[in-house]
């Protein structure tokens, strides 16, 4: 990581000191209404966007200060780690975009110039696509994932690439090739996982957003350890096409972002039928023209909400989560909502045995290296477990994949399936009985597992065993210590039907406005040069 960041180093020290005419000061207007100073740290689109068109920011001066970010906490400070690889045409590609600037907002991109930290099971064909892993280093790919296309087409820009649990497999972010990452939070505690180091890297201020990859939970645990919001979407809804398989079935795509609006705003952008992912054809005719209408500062009113009960724990390990819950559960009903408490009947049973990696994994990682051609470093999962080469935690899990013969005829497998239906009987019986527009409770019953440890006791079997979408977001913090000096975060989530991300964005946007919750990590503040541009 460092070797990629260092030629940076004078690059962005030059054009964030000095040379960032049209860059963003303390003091100077956003936007042509607005009186409000340009501040790089927690800046959503409309923000940058609004800089831009005051002609006060450059797509460069931008690009610079997230630059200047990275090397400033994640190689030193800090070190949280969360970054593998960096554009080295970042700033080539800001220069390009600002000689084609944009002055009518009509005519704007919906993400000019938003840069982007893309997980690194991300397809690039200019970047290495590693999972992070040593033994796919120097993997380059013949072109981009579904969902990078359609970022670069709506005007983003490739930042950079963030270290995740090498290939997906598991909840605390450490790989052979990146290591251990921190959460900014608290440095002692893993960012959850998967996708932990998009999930720093947002809450850090890396980029303006990122994407991951969820499976289990692997877009909604980082955005609960990092007070973010992340939106694990309806299967179908997202193209998986590019990112590197664990689970044709569970593996999904989404954002993950400060805001619920920044989310709304990406998933415009994302969502879409791609014929190499037939899926996505049973998004037909259930795509809005436009997810970031659907927000409403009103969205709570009248909504009838459910308490899952059974995704709460009653130990001393629990009461933490607990209270940021009830708070919350408080908060929605003063904003309108009718609270429903709930349980649904046998749940523990029905969510269990519902996993399918285990039977599909070595199919999709062999088909995913052979789509790489004569250019792939190494053929099948064989080949990967005989290099030896990548992270001890992941050895197990790889070496059970393996062994399996002739997966998706198992019997076991065709049970588990069978089982997914049934959980998805249970949930829409329980919402159709209570009227319910979501159902809420904490995506982690306990705090964020500190580094070393397990991490436990997450929530989000009830969307990938189902297919439903549900979007995670800041709850509150738990109390202060040492480690965590404003407290570590605590996410709830909510979750609903098939296709209903619209009225989830409406829910979540409404409490997200009213309550203010996220506050950036102290660990990583504000540098100089970005009020200073």
């Amino acid at each position: 990581m460092n070797a990629h960041l260092l030629r940076y180093v004078l690059v962005v020290s030059a054009v964030v000191s000095g040379s960032c005419d049209g860059g963003a000061g303390e003091g100077v207007p956003a936007g042509g209404q607005s009186d409000r100073p340009f501040v790089l740290e927690e800046a959503t689109i409309s923000d940058i966007h609004a800089a831009f068109l005051s002609g006060t920011l450059t797509c460069q001066g931008l690009v610079a200060g997230y630059l200047a970010r990275i090397e400033a906490y994640d190689d030193r400070g800090p070190s949280l780690n969360a970054i593998l690889t960096v554009n080295p045409r970042a700033l080539e590609r800001a220069a390009e975009m600002d000689a084609n600037r944009v002055s009518d907002p009509a005519t704007m991109k919906p993400l000019h110039c938003v840069p982007v930290v893309l997980k690194d099971n991300y397809d690039t064909a200019d970047l290495p696509t590693t999972g992070g892993s040593v033994i796919l280093a120097e993997s380059i790919p013949v072109d981009d994932a579904f969902v990078v296309q359609r970022l670069r087409e709506a005007g983003a820009l490739i930042l950079a690439k963030a270290n995740l649990t090498e290939l997906a497999r598991g909840g605390t972010t450490v790989s052979s090739l990146g290591g251990q990452t921190k959460n900014p939070y608290d440095l002692t505690r893993t960012p959850g996982g998967s996708s932990g180091g998009t999930g720093a890297a947002v809450s850090a201020n890396f980029a303006a957003i990122g994407t991951g990859s969820d499976t289990g939970q692997s877009i909604r645990s980082p955005a609960s350890a990092g007070s973010l919001v992340g939106l694990r979407p309806t299967r179908g809804l997202v193209s998986r096409d590019g990112i590197i398989p664990l689970s044709t079935t569970q593996d999904t795509a989404g954002p993950i972002t400060r805001t619920v609006e920044d989310a709304a705003r990406m998933l415009d952008v994302i969502a879409g039928y791609d014929p190499r992912d037939p899926v996505t054809a049973f998004g037909f005719g259930k795509i809005p023209a436009s997810y970031t209408d659907s927000l409403d500062l009103d969205g709570l009113v009248g909504a009838r909400i459910g308490v899952l009960s059974d995704l709460t724990g009653a130990d001393a390990s629990h009461e933490e989560v607990n209270a940021v819950l009830e708070v919350a559960i408080a908060q929605m009903e003063a904003l309108g909502a009718r609270m429903v408490r709930m349980r649904i009947p046998d749940l523990d049973r029905l969510t269990g045995r519902l996993a399918v990696s285990g039977f599909e994994a070595k199919v999709g990682l062999n088909a995913y290296l052979a789509d790489l051609g004569s250019q792939a470093p190494v053929r099948s999962l064989e080949e990967f477990i005989r290099r030896g080469t990548f992270h001890e935690s992941i050895r197990r899990g790889l070496e059970s994949d393996q062994s399996v013969e002739d997966g998706l005829n198992d019997p076991e497998y065709r049970l588990r399936l069978r089982r997914h239906q049934q959980l998805r009987q249970a949930l829409m019986t329980a919402m159709a009985d209570e009227n319910l527009d979501a159902v809420l409770y904490p995506h982690q019953r306990r705090l964020v597992a500190p580094i070393g440890e397990p991490q436990l006791e997450r929530n989000g079997v009830l969307s990938n065993g189902t297919g439903f979408p549900a979007i995670t977001l800041p709850g509150g913090f738990s109390e202060p210590s040492r480690s965590a000096p404003i407290g570590v975060p605590v996410g709830i989530e909510l979750l609903g039907p098939e296709w209903s991300e619209p009225r989830l964005l409406e829910i979540a946007f409404a409490f997200e406005q009213a309550t203010t919750i996220r506050r950036p990590p102290t660990a990583t503040p504000a540098l100089h040069s970005s009020t200073g541009m």
